[in-house]
């Protein structure tokens, strides 16, 4: 055995281990093709049978991913249900391996059964699951996988965006060897001085070590990493005595060979990783992916990049797309990314986790991406343990899924809480927790939280575990609060700010929201013209750069989206309504505003590193 681990780390240190996997390693199998859909408005599929395989009656022939209706309506707002169904044949298995479904996303409650068995539950939307295959046939016969998706909404939610539903993230078959490394992360631990030329680079490695036999085991843990140049860093660890059954958290540090590459907006270096798990002589996990090295601090209350002081400008997205909704394909992925890269932005934000392969484009394209845990207003759900609890498996789902990417530059925990959490006992609970736990899972970068701008509001206590605070600014937009709480003027918000920068002189600020509503020709003064938007996005990027320790300003959003019936988006004009968001710089439809045109000339001669 000991001469196996030293040859094996031979080949690592040779460059040789990646072709050795492909001789005994599984790949994912996507199920993308084959699947069948039927609504089911009357909730009758259960008694019906349909998880055991009875379908007597004519379904639609579909490919994941899927929503269940591409037209926002009303009457469809508050959610349905429907079933989705797939056959497929049992892969070939090496000996000793077992297999997973893996639902990249349901929305937004999903029961699934096997072969007529149930195998599991997720109840979050906006976050992948993994499911043991259990009951997969090994005897020649096909499998059939059943999926029960219900998108049934309280009316009491308060969400952001359309409650689509459906399977609207693709589904894979996963292979599980007798010892996996879960939830593995590859994140970058780089040092660099303000305003550095070189910066010293580690990357760290970061996972739960499962052994699936019912033996103790001493995997073995390889890391490979080849730098743009070509200059390979490899690692190879023991990890001792894993008892039958036993799940530990396991991670090492590696030293990178040469000088870093840096990843950055300016410069999207990546390095290709390659990881395997190795029990005894047979591989039992491969993973391939793209990773960056990059250092984002807070300092004296601004944001740095690789030493470097940043002054971001950018636009939010959503994953709505005419006639797909989130049920995005790679060619609806590319306008997204387009349509940032025509804008000019460095940087975007998602008010939940972004789909995997659009995370990935930001990386390849060096776009910066705010992301977010889809905790969005529940205080009402923060004040008993059951909802913390709740809100807690979305950050740590959220952190976990963006971790690996360099474009993530922060973890928001949550989105527009009340502005006064020290008086509120379950939401002061959960922010403290929720940065704990996301610091705890990437210190790679800083934790942060999405306030409301309300004026006059005392200092809290309850935000001193986050470095970064983005401010969800409307001056001049939505009216606000009565009073001494009003927003109705932009003129107010450099007072605003002010006041923001005294109470925390600490933390990083960005604007991550600001935004106006636009549909018609008209003037400038009148809301909700184009002229209006135009005019609002130039004036208020004037205050963001008269505030030079602001680190940045998203606008709200890039393209127009569906958001929920009914929506008047605070133009206060008694004209009908319709269910979209008329905010964005380009239409549903994909025409740009004028306001588009001043947001891309404001942006372009911004540039994204500012002068100490």
């Amino acid at each position: 055995m000991i001469v196996v681990r030293l040859f094996l780390t031979l080949l690592v240190l040779l460059g040789l281990a990646a072709p050795a996997a492909a001789q005994g390693s599984v790949k994912d199998i996507p199920l993308t093709d084959g699947w069948e859909f039927r609504l089911d408005p009357a909730d009758t599929g259960l008694k019906a049978g349909w998880p055991s395989g009875v379908f007597d009656q004519d379904w639609q022939d579909v490919a994941v991913p899927h929503i269940f209706d591409a037209k926002p309506t009303n009457a469809n707002f508050l959610g349905t249900i429907g079933w989705y169904r797939t056959r497929f044949a049992t892969p070939e298995t090496l000996e000793g391996f077992a297999w997973a479904l893996h639902f990249e996303g349901a929305r937004r409650v999903a029961r699934v059964w096997l072969n007529g068995r149930r195998i599991g539950r997720n109840a979050n939307p906006y976050q992948p699951f993994t499911l043991n295959a259990k009951g997969l046939r090994t005897d020649g016969r096909p499998n059939e996988l059943v999926v029960r998706v219900q998108n049934k909404r309280d009316p009491e939610l308060r969400e952001g965006w359309w409650n689509w539903g459906g399977l609207t993230r693709p589904v894979r078959l996963q292979p599980r060897g007798r010892v996996a490394w879960e939830n593995l992360g590859i994140l970058s631990d780089v040092a660099c001085k303000p305003g550095a030329t070189r910066c010293n680079a580690i990357v760290r490695t970061d996972g739960w070590l499962h052994n699936r036999t019912s033996r103790t085991v001493s995997p073995l843990l390889v890391l490979q990493l080849k730098a743009p140049d070509g200059t390979l860093t490899s690692k190879t660890v023991t990890v001792r005595n894993l008892k039958p059954g036993e799940r530990r958290r396991v991670g090492f540090p590696t030293s990178i060979v040469g000088t870093p590459a840096l990843w950055s907006p300016v410069r999207p270096n990546l390095y290709s990783a390659y990881v395997e798990v190795r029990e005894g002589p047979q591989i039992q996990q491969v993973e391939r992916r793209r990773v960056g090295l990059r250092y984002i601090r807070v300092n004296d209350g601004k944001l740095f990049l690789n030493g470097h002081r940043l002054q971001l400008r950018g636009a939010s997205i959503q994953e709505d797309l005419p006639g797909r909704g989130p049920a995005l394909r790679d060619e609806d992925i590319e306008k997204i990314v387009g349509d940032l890269k025509a804008l000019g932005a460095n940087v975007t934000r998602a008010q939940y986790p972004l789909n995997e392969r659009l995370l990935t484009r930001m990386d390849e394209e060096g776009i910066l991406v705010w992301s977010q845990a889809p905790v969005y207003h529940e205080d009402r759900y923060l004040r008993t343990a059951a909802g913390r609890a709740r809100a807690f498996r979305k950050v740590r789902g959220t952190v976990l899924y963006a971790r690996n990417h360099p474009s993530v530059m922060t973890h928001s925990v949550a989105n527009e809480l009340t502005v006064r959490p020290d008086i509120m006992p379950g939401t002061r609970a959960f922010m403290l927790r929720a940065a704990k736990i996301a610091r705890d899972l990437d210190d790679t970068v800083p934790v942060s939280l999405d306030v409301l701008s309300y004026p006059r509001i005392a200092k809290q206590k309850a935000y001193k575990n986050f470095g970064l605070l983005g401010l969800n600014s409307y001056y001049g937009w939505y009216r606000g609060k009565t009073g001494k709480r009003s927003t109705a003027k932009l003129s107010d918000l450099p007072v605003f700010l002010r006041a923001m920068r005294r109470k925390y002189p600490d933390h990083a600020m960005m604007i991550t929201e600001f935004g106006a509503e636009a549909t018609y020709e008209g003037p400038a003064d009148v809301k909700e013209t184009y002229a209006f938007q135009a005019r609002y996005v130039d004036r208020t990027l004037d205050i963001v750069e008269r505030f030079e320790w602001l680190s940045g300003a998203i606008y709200w959003t890039a393209r127009e989206f569906y958001v929920k019936p009914d929506w008047d988006g605070g133009a206060e004009r008694n004209v009908p309504r319709d269910a979209l968001h008329n905010k964005g710089l380009i239409t549903y439809d994909g025409k740009p505003k004028p306001a588009f045109f001043e947001a891309q000339r404001r942006f372009l001669a911004t540039p994204i590193y500012k002068r100490r």
